[in-house]
């Protein structure tokens, strides 16, 4: 059960502070054949790296997109073999995802890759613990994924490890906790402007 969702059923309130509960359900394994290009992805992929099957711990085709679940400590190999196999020449960004219930991988990191050369699109998935945040850092593989990564850490508190300068990029240095995970408290500080004070968004609104 996920709170504060969008999507939950018989109210306008989807900021969270009213207490909204919606299921979340995870897609499983996708069985062959995928559809689409992503057959051709998959069998490039175990051709140009003999560990496929080591490193991928599951592939999820859903709604229309492919995500390989990818386990940590093969991240780097996999996303080389990626870029210079496959043709993956742009990694989007690395997104956060905490799902708290998940225990044991209640941290995500979500990889959208583009093939520039062949019009494709995939995503890499990898989840790790909240206790043992690490994932390797994929600067060195797509230098855009520096500010990005760093991102990632400052709402999550996934530890890129291997990144060349990893501070926080949106909070204070001394900032208490990462603002996106769903153990963070509802609520917020307020934002002082010229002759005006805007108050936090707890105190904008009472929810009965």
């Amino acid at each position: 059960m996920t709170d504060g969702m969008f999507g939950a059923k018989g109210t306008g309130d989807t900021s969270g502070y009213g207490g909204l509960v919606r299921k979340a359900s995870t897609a499983g394994s996708s069985e062959r054949p995928y559809g689409s290009y992503f057959d051709d992805v998959a069998d490039d992929l175990e051709r140009a790296y003999p560990e496929f099957s080591d490193a991928i711990e599951r592939v999820v085709v859903d709604r229309g997109e492919i995500t390989l679940h990818v386990k940590r400590e093969k991240l780097v190999e996999v996303a080389l073999i990626l870029r210079d196999s496959l043709k993956f020449e742009m990694c989007m960004g690395v997104n956060g995802v905490h799902y708290p219930d998940q225990t044991g991988r209640e941290l995500h990191a979500v990889y959208p890759l583009l093939s520039m050369t062949k019009n494709q699109r995939i995503r890499l998935e990898v989840s790790v613990a909240d206790g043992d945040a690490h994932i390797p850092s994929l600067v060195e593989v797509w230098a855009g994924n520096n500010w990005h990564e760093r991102e990632t850490f400052d709402m999550f508190g996934i530890i890129f490890d291997g990144h060349p300068g990893l501070t926080r990029i949106l909070m204070p240095d001394d900032w208490e906790g990462h603002p996106q995970r769903k153990d963070y408290a509802l609520g917020g500080i307020a934002v002082e402007y010229k002759g005006a004070t805007t108050p936090p968004p707890s105190e904008r609104r009472s929810y009965k």
